[in-house]
């Protein structure tokens, strides 16, 4: 049986102050502080947790990871590659980024070359582990598909699907032949049904129109990334481009933390202002994690929206948007709001509002499934301080 829980007292994002009831993985009810029973008379007793001092949001997704290289960054040579280290490799990095608070997480797997289909199955495996405690979906990511050199990886994309992977991916741009990559990715997608999902950056006009142009009749969602190619652009070309993007629906995910490629195009941004007044839906992803692309990569979804917010890219509010409701769409998942009968994915933080928690929260429950499934305390002392001068300063405080 599913447990009920009660969370008691949260601020939501709006300024109230509420109690919410959790049940068979969706909120059950929402009302003022004290008014929702733990017991349900059919149920039996449940749980409530104290939230006081808590923002109550849904919770973040992370729609561009690299788990199958993630952690690697400090190797000296190669990183050991036997199944059991991939297999922990990517599980570490996936509960890392869960406990930051993305309880759905898309990964990025590498097909073909001398790997085969190794890291998808690793993936795959931990998504099977982690089932109840992270919804872990795969792109499957060959290097090329056209042409004679093409051919294995094509055989292979095939086999990804039959496994499990969720969606399509890679670099069309890497290839010999972009648009015949990017026609082979389609015609899978709209065979299986799967999404798309592709790095580029976006930096030719005419490359970029004419894949607007093959992916406006996709039948499944079609995201592209990092986009930072754009900011390099004159103004108005670039705005031609993104209202072509728009018209097409594709999804523009950003990785402000820095990309998954070469280091020199890590410092470059997306040009997000620009995308969203064109129309484009924009999600913001955490690209590396602490692999040679970007050694100190955190996978901490509100440090995107945070990096976002302080750019000037967006306000707080929409920059938690990009990492919550614009990324979950962009993985298909339904969306979340703190109401009765929406999916009991959230997380709480130690704060008052979006902006605050995107400036230092880092105490964190995070609930996925109505069940809580990570948390962290944090507690900081202020030791050895002189006298306060009567300001009456604080010994402890909590973040």
């Amino acid at each position: 049986m599913p447990e009920r829980l009660v969370l008691s007292g949260p601020r939501l994002a709006d300024g109230r102050t509420v109690d919410v009831r959790l049940y068979g993985g969706r909120i059950e009810a929402v009302g003022t502080p004290g008014s929702l029973a733990v017991r349900g008379a059919a149920h039996g007793e449940g749980t409530r947790v104290d939230l006081a001092g808590h923002l109550l949001l849904p919770a973040p997704a992370e729609p561009h990871a690299h788990h199958d290289t993630a952690l690697t960054g400090v190797a000296a040579g190669p990183p050991p590659d036997t199944p059991d280290e991939l297999r922990r490799r990517i599980t570490e990095a996936a509960l890392v980024q869960l406990g930051h608070g993305a309880t759905a997480q898309r990964s990025h797997i590498r097909i073909g070359d001398t790997r085969g289909l190794a890291d998808l199955e690793g993936a795959l495996a931990t998504r099977r582990a982690l089932r109840g405690l992270a919804e872990l979906t795969t792109v499957a990511m060959p290097r090329l598909l056209t042409g004679r050199a093409g051919a294995d990886n094509r055989a292979l994309l095939r086999d990804a699907l039959k496994m499990g992977a969720g969606a399509l991916g890679g670099c069309p741009d890497l290839d010999p032949d972009p648009a015949g990559y990017l026609e082979i990715l389609l015609s899978l997608a709209d065979e299986h049904g799967c999404p798309i999902d592709l790095h580029t950056e976006a930096d030719d006009p005419a490359r970029l129109a004419r894949l607007a142009s093959a992916v406006a009749a996709c039948r499944s969602g079609v995201a592209i990334g990092p986009c930072t190619g754009l900011s390099r652009l004159p103004a108005p070309l670039a705005a031609r481009c993104a209202e072509r993007l728009a018209a097409a629906g594709v999804t523009v995910i950003c990785l402000p933390q820095g990309g998954c490629g070469p280091a020199h195009r890590a410092r470059e941004s997306t040009p997000v202002r620009l995308l969203t007044a064109a129309g484009v839906a924009v999600a913001a992803g955490g690209g590396a994690l602490r692999d040679a692309a970007n050694p100190v990569g955190r996978g901490d979804p509100l440090e995107a929206a945070f990096l976002l917010a302080s750019r000037g890219a967006c306000e707080a509010p929409e920059a938690y948007g990009a990492i919550s409701g614009r990324a979950r769409r962009a993985l298909g998942l339904p969306e979340v709001r703190i109401e009765a009968g929406f999916p009991a994915e959230l997380l709480a933080l130690r704060g008052e509002t979006v902006a605050g928690v995107l400036s230092q929260a880092y105490s964190r429950l995070v609930i996925h499934r109505g069940r809580i499934v990570a948390r962290t305390s944090a507690v900081r002392e202020y030791c050895g301080s002189p006298a306060d001068g009567g300001l009456e300063l604080p010994r402890q405080a909590t973040g």
